[in-house]
């Protein structure tokens, strides 16, 4: 999908001075940890052999793309939203333990982003740095990776650098399971500017359905 920016009027867009509040006076950001059963989409992927983590990045980064809300960013001073976000996650290098930083471009078709992710870790990923992938992130890239390691209760990411950045940061967990059922630790930090409850309880919720459902989107 070829990003587009679309401009915002702060004056006429509902949330402007809720926007405007939670970034200029109060600036405010928040996460929440949730567990995310993913028994049913675990299982049809291993029945088709693919990897659970594109198929995490797809879905996380599909449903963001239905809600305006997690698509606000400024660009060239101009505030405003994509009109989709490309996900920027990290790959691990076992020989010296680092991480590296790439991202694939998004497409609503699941075979053809699992593709891609695939074609871009055999190319990148072996290259070690801050970024594996040569070139700048886009500037629609937001942060969704996981902590393979730890099945945590809390997690929170917190940007040091006073910048507008109002895009959503998603972390995943170590998966454990659960009177039989796998669950996935899922903790989702968004800016409050852009972001308020309703909106991250939308996105949980599309995510369990979806996750509930493969059939829809694993063809």
């Amino acid at each position: 999908m070829e990003p587009q920016f679309n401009t915002l009027d702060l004056t006429s867009w509902p949330r402007g001075q809720m926007f405007y509040y939670f970034s200029k006076m109060a600036p405010t950001g928040y996460s929440i940890c949730v567990d995310v059963d993913i028994t049913l989409t675990r299982k049809a992927l291993k029945a088709q052999g693919k990897k659970f983590f594109p198929a995490y990045l797809y879905l996380v980064t599909r449903l963001l793309n239905k809600q305006t809300e997690f698509k606000v960013a400024y660009q060239d001073e101009t505030l405003g939203y994509w009109n989709t976000l490309t996900p920027l996650y990290a790959t691990f290098h076992e020989d010296d333990k680092t991480i590296s930083f790439l991202w694939t471009e998004f497409s609503d078709d699941f075979a053809e982003f699992y593709e891609q992710y695939i074609e871009d870790g055999e190319q990148y990923g072996n290259n070690h740095g801050v970024l594996a992938r040569p070139g700048v992130p886009p500037a629609n890239s937001y942060t969704v990776s996981c902590v393979p390691w730890i099945s945590f209760k809390e997690f929170c990411v917190h940007s040091y650098d006073n910048k507008n950045y109002f895009f959503p940061s998603i972390e995943a967990g170590k998966f454990f399971e659960n009177d039989g059922r796998i669950i996935m630790p899922l903790s989702i930090t968004a800016h409050h500017a852009t972001t308020d409850g309703y909106h991250i309880n939308l996105f949980l919720e599309k995510l369990q359905q979806e996750m509930n459902h493969p059939e829809n989107w694993l063809k």
